[in-house]
């Protein structure tokens, strides 16, 4: 009888013979699921609060990540922009103004989401954050709208609103948002 003898983490002490059909069958279902074989290796390398404490820390700290990444895009490549009048027809840089814009709109409204979505581990923060989804969901196509050059002060001021009514909703649940503008290769998805 063919085996495979198990590594162990002493040297001493019981090690496990897998036969040669045990570790056909082994094979067979890693080749049948790959796709639950990845799953199961992030799930062994991401580690795992193990108290509600630590799900609620965790929670605000990727709340204010997203939150901070939502804010920085905004100001950095809507707001800032806009109020310097590079969205205006005839403008030097405007196309390319308008699809930077446009990136980081739909990036935000990505971010907002998660960060929404991360306030819900923590009781206060989600408490704070739950007046502000029908903002965020409005957000949705502003993205495509900024783009095509369609945007105006309403649509900037949307958005400049809430990320202020996120940021406030933040810092009362004590999770200060910090703005953090995101790498260009953040706003393409790359």
């Amino acid at each position: 009888m063919a085996g495979a003898t198990a590594c162990g983490s002493g040297g001493s002490g019981p090690r496990e013979e897998l036969s040669a059909a045990s570790m056909g069958e082994l094979a067979a279902l890693a080749a049948a699921e790959p796709v639950a074989a990845e799953a199961d290796e992030l799930a062994a390398v991401t580690p795992s609060p193990s108290t509600s404490a630590e799900k609620q820390k965790f929670a605000k700290t990727r709340f204010v990540a997203n939150a901070g990444l939502a804010a920085g895009a905004t100001y950095q490549w809507i707001v800032k922009p806009y109020r310097a009048g590079k969205f205006k027809k005839g403008a030097k840089g405007r196309t390319f103004a308008l699809i930077k814009a446009g990136l980081a709109g739909a990036f935000a409204y990505n971010r907002l989401k998660a960060a929404a979505d991360n306030a819900k581990g923590d009781p206060l923060l989600s408490k704070a954050m739950a007046p502000l989804t029908a903002g965020i969901a409005s957000l949705k196509g502003l993205g495509s709208k900024l783009r095509k050059g369609q945007a105006g002060d309403a649509d900037i001021n949307s958005f400049d609103d809430v990320i202020s009514s996120v940021k406030e909703a933040g810092k009362s649940a004590g999770a200060e948002v910090v703005d953090k503008v995101p790498s260009t290769s953040q706003l393409s998805g790359g």
